[in-house]
């Protein structure tokens, strides 16, 4: 019986399992330290071009190259590539032990001496040179040619193997593939390139390989063309150099430090990546797109920053904050989406795998219009049970006030005229690598739901099931892991239990009541938050309406105003468990009004002042509490016993007048404070408004 072809797929299976077992015994060698360091970066070198090439192999192949049908073929293939890839990175760790070759002891002193010995030596290499040229002319070379240092012969050409972007002068942009031209190389790993276009500059020798496929006799005339012009530019990259070397102590001391930081680029692997790889993360997660802007856009999407007013066209008054002159309150605006809504819960969410531990399951909410986000980003974490993993509920039962960070009853605000303006869900998790300790935030799908229908008329209030896709909202047609199978069933039947297994989360529109609605006209043209916090937003509006449009000398003074609680309220919108403590305080001192208090503007704005600085204010600069991280399990049950202990300390210092505040608590010395910093009680109008 014939043996059975192996497809085109198999086979570069078997190519990359002879790559990995020949890196691992590389690894082994070296780290034993057998052998010569020459002949382990020969092999490196033998490695690498062997891995490229089945990449490139790999990446060619198609479903039509197989001799039979194989199952899940694009699955096995990314699978392939991600193994190589690895092993391509497994390889740069390597290059970093082997380094080849660098130049003589002579340059290497060169490199530390001065100014003048530094042009000293450029001269002499440039005369090693000029006499390696007359020996290639005249076909006498050969054997000293061989015998010379690879620091003082010609330039040679290389090729780049990943991009690297200048950081700072001197430095030489590139790009994969690109063909470099090697004018000088030096001890401390950064070579002097030139670029086709002409540039010069510095470049690391880690991100470059020689190059095979380039004709020497090209090469030959495109040196005698720019030998006129090589020792001008040479001189001026050195002089570059130099000045970079003056502004520093040491300027090897500064390479040094660039280099560090690209050996830690070069040496770092992609978690995702790695978790694909082990199977930990199901097909359709991606790296979470919403955390990343809150990560890398600072205080750009938060909710403290949109808390702020928002300055006019012409910056000399404000845009989304005015006062009725006839009752002295924040004038109330209508914008153009303003809705209620709850998330209720998600239904066949995939989980991670083995070898990764969650520790937050949430959901981040903003306004979106399909190209960008359009307000702050709200998070709201998820409840689960181990029975039901897959099922994540919000909004739990309690006895006590519902935490802000687990309430699933939120507003959006927001003035955009897109006609396709929306909420965008994105489901994801934070989770930690068992094996490494690493932390990381992923996506387990997305959500959208469209605030207006094709006709342009806002959506009725009801309950809608919305379903998850994969990936992130800039791509289509990608699906999670319970829908990746799915196939065309025959019947109604089949069709139905196909429907329950797909990923949905499940979210209400409502109508707000009269106060709320009230309530919410008061806030900024564009904010997402949650509804039980709508008081407080209010009030604090208020005292910066009062603050802003009637104690300021006049409308063109921004000096700075001594006002703890409009410095600091902003931050209680990113440390949730605080703006939960003022929530308490604020309903204990609430229930002690006559309803004729109630409705008082002013006693409401004092009280409020009052229960303010006797309470959070008086925590945000407690050195008992600790800083304020997301998904840390201990950090965040030790802000909630500073919190529970000091608001407990804090009422017996209230005074038996029956009023709320209670200054006396700052003199207490039983109660420790942060250092006075000036900031604490200072409000900059041009830095906090948007």
């Amino acid at each position: 019986m014939p043996l059975k072809r192996r497809g085109q797929l198999q086979l570069v299976q078997g190519e990359v399992d002879e790559v990995k077992r020949k890196v691992d015994d590389l690894e082994k060698e070296v780290e034993s330290q057998h052998g010569s360091k020459e002949e382990a970066f020969q092999r490196y070198q033998e490695l690498q071009l062997s891995a490229e090439k089945t990449l490139k192999t790999l990446q060619t192949l198609t479903k039509a190259d197989e001799p039979a049908p194989v199952g899940n073929y694009d699955q096995r293939k990314l699978e392939e590539e991600v193994r190589l890839q690895n092993v391509l990175k497994r390889l740069v760790t390597l290059s970093l032990k082997l380094s080849p070759p660098g130049p003589s002891s002579e340059v290497g002193k060169a490199t530390k001496n001065e100014d003048s010995d530094n042009i000293d030596d450029d001269s002499d290499d440039d005369d090693d040179s000029e006499k390696d040229s007359d020996r290639d002319g005249m076909g006498t070379g050969g054997g000293s040619t061989s015998e010379k240092p690879p620091s003082q012969s010609g330039p040679e050409m290389y090729t780049v193997l990943s991009d690297f972007k200048a950081e700072q002068e001197g430095d030489l942009s590139v790009q994969s593939g690109e063909v470099l031209k090697i004018i000088k190389k030096a001890a401390d790993g950064w070579w002097l390139a030139q670029d086709t276009k002409g540039n010069r500059g510095v470049v690391p020798k880690t991100f470059l390989k020689i190059s095979s496929g380039v004709n020497d006799e090209d090469d030959e005339e495109d040196d005698d063309e720019d030998d006129d012009e090589e020792d001008d530019e040479i001189k001026q990259s050195e002089q570059e150099e130099e000045e970079d070397e003056d502004q520093t102590d040491d300027g090897k001391e500064s390479k040094a430090s660039n280099w560090s930081t690209v050996r830690k680029a070069l040496t770092e692997i992609d978690t995702t990546d790695v978790l694909s790889a082990m199977g930990a993360i199901p097909s359709g997660f991606r790296p979470s797109s919403l955390t990343k802007l809150l990560m890398e856009e600072g205080e750009r999407y938060r909710g403290s920053h949109y808390i702020q007013p928002e300055l006019s066209q012409s910056q000399l008054s404000f845009k989304d904050l005015f006062l009725d002159p006839d009752t002295g309150k924040v004038r109330a605006r209508e914008v153009r989406n303003c809705v209620c809504f709850n998330v209720w819960s998600c239904k066949m969410i995939p989980t991670p795998g083995v070898g990764v531990q969650v520790l937050s399951r949430h959901i981040r909410l903003c306004a979106f219009d399909g190209a960008q986000v359009l307000s702050n980003i709200h998070t709201v974490r998820a409840l689960y049970t181990s029975k039901n993993p897959k099922t994540w509920s919000f909004s739990p039962r309690v006895t006590s006030i519902l935490p802000t960070i687990l309430d699933g009853d939120c507003f959006l605000r927001c003035s955009s005229l897109s006609p396709n303006i929306g909420i965008l869900f994105e489901l994801g998790v934070t989770f930690l690598r068992n094996s490494t300790g690493e932390r990381g935030d992923l996506s387990c799908g997305w959500a959208y739901l469209k605030l207006t229908d094709d006709g342009g008329n806002p959506l009725p209030n009801r309950t809608y099931e919305l379903p998850v896709y994969g990936g992130t909202p800039y791509e289509k047609d990608v699906m999670l892991e319970a829908t990746a199978s799915r196939r065309s069933p025959g019947g109604v039947f089949q069709q139905m239990l196909q429907a329950r297994r797909q990923p949905k989360l499940i979210v209400k529109l409502k109508s707000p009541n009269s106060r709320t609605r009230t309530q919410l006209s008061l806030l900024p043209d564009t904010l997402l938050y949650c509804l039980s916090c709508v008081h407080l937003l209010a009030l604090y509006r208020q005292l910066l309406a009062d603050t802003l449009l009637m104690d300021r000398p006049t409308m063109q003074n921004a000096d700075l105003i001594c006002s703890p609680i409009l410095s600091t309220f902003p931050m209680l919108l990113d440390q949730t468990d605080l703006l939960d403590a003022l929530r308490s305080v604020w309903l204990e001192a609430e229930t002690s009004m006559s309803r004729a208090q109630k409705r008082d503007l002013s006693y409401l704005k004092q009280e409020f002042s009052k229960v303010y600085l006797s309470s959070v204010y008086f925590l945000l600069h407690s050195p008992s509490l600790p800083s304020y991280r997301w998904a840390d399990l201990p950090s965040e049950e030790q802000r909630a016993r500073v919190i529970y202990t000091t608001l407990e300390d804090l009422k017996n210092h209230q005074p038996t007048t029956g009023q709320s505040g209670a200054p006396g608590v700052f003199f207490d010395s039983s109660h420790s404070h942060l250092a006075f910093d000036i900031q604490e009680l200072t409000f900059d109008l041009l830095s906090a408004t948007r």
